[in-house]
């Protein structure tokens, strides 16, 4: 029974191992990062400021957080990229299953969304703002456009590896679409709409970014050129920190609440309708 169990617990002390070493050499290099880039900075090779020393940079972040304007900027850009992130995703999801269920469909306006996908989206930002101004709708918009390419491809794609037979037993079962939707592709699709969600939401975040450097009166993105053009390059580095942080952020959350189920088809189970 001792030998049962130490064999057990051999897969979990392993798993452990890994996880320290993995964490030791994240802190490793985090120090290697910080002491390059203080060499950089005091060796001269660069403009003087152009890469400040950390402290400087701990010295910008406390003067932010200490700053009423800074969480009026955070609190717009956040809301932009919440909102064009939900707005994009949701259309993204509609549109992949379309492009998915109906072969014709898919056949005529999937390439012509891979071309579009491949294109800079800040092409559309002048456009944008013709149509919203430089306020919070032309960020939304090109928030929503930029994460809405990659879930509808990977929606849309997901949908062809549904196993047949779970359509074949919806069909000899007389689901409605509805149902079909609800208990055969959403359960079937969660791990490309998993996929989509985190690729779309820091896609979204570099669109409301990207607009609000071009044009904009408001915003991280615009407080961080106000700084560039002050030249305040340790405030505009702590902004483009916390930008980084809040992206990465975002994405761990997805990753954290949207789990991947196992194998699709497995987990797929098709209910009668009510």
């Amino acid at each position: 029974m001792v030998a049962v169990g130490q064999m057990n617990d051999a897969p979990r002390r392993r798993r452990l191992r890994i996880s320290n070493s993995v964490t030791t050499y994240r802190v490793v290099a985090l120090v290697l990062l910080f002491a390059l880039w203080e060499i950089a900075g005091a060796s001269g090779l660069f403009f003087r400021g152009v890469i400040p020393s950390t402290v400087l940079i701990a010295q910008a972040f406390v003067r932010l957080f200490g700053d009423p304007a800074f969480y009026t900027h955070f609190g717009i850009t956040l809301f932009e990229i919440v909102v064009g992130f939900v707005i994009g995703s949701s259309l993204g999801v509609v549109v992949g299953l379309a492009l998915g269920i109906n072969r014709y469909t898919g056949e005529v306006f999937e390439p012509m969304l891979n071309y579009l996908a491949s294109t800079p989206k800040v092409v559309f930002l002048p456009i944008l703002l013709i149509l919203f101004g430089i306020g919070v709708g032309s960020k939304i918009s090109l928030g929503a456009i930029s994460c809405f390419f990659p879930m509808a491809l990977s929606v849309a794609a997901g949908v062809r590896t549904i196993n047949p037979m779970f359509l074949r037993v919806g069909q000899s079962l007389n689901l409605s679409f509805g149902h079909r939707i609800r208990n055969i592709y959403i359960p079937a699709l969660l791990p490309p709409i998993a996929t989509g969600l985190r690729l779309g939401f820091g896609i979204a975040t570099v669109g409301c970014l990207m607009s609000e450097i071009k044009l904009s009166n408001h915003g991280l993105g615009y407080a961080a050129m106000q700084a560039y053009n002050r030249f305040d390059i340790p405030t505009m580095l702590a902004l483009l920190l916390i930008i980084f942080t809040l992206a990465g952020l975002g994405n761990y959350l997805i990753g954290r609440f949207v789990r991947l189920p196992g194998p699709t088809n497995r987990r797929t189970t098709v209910l009668p309708p009510r």
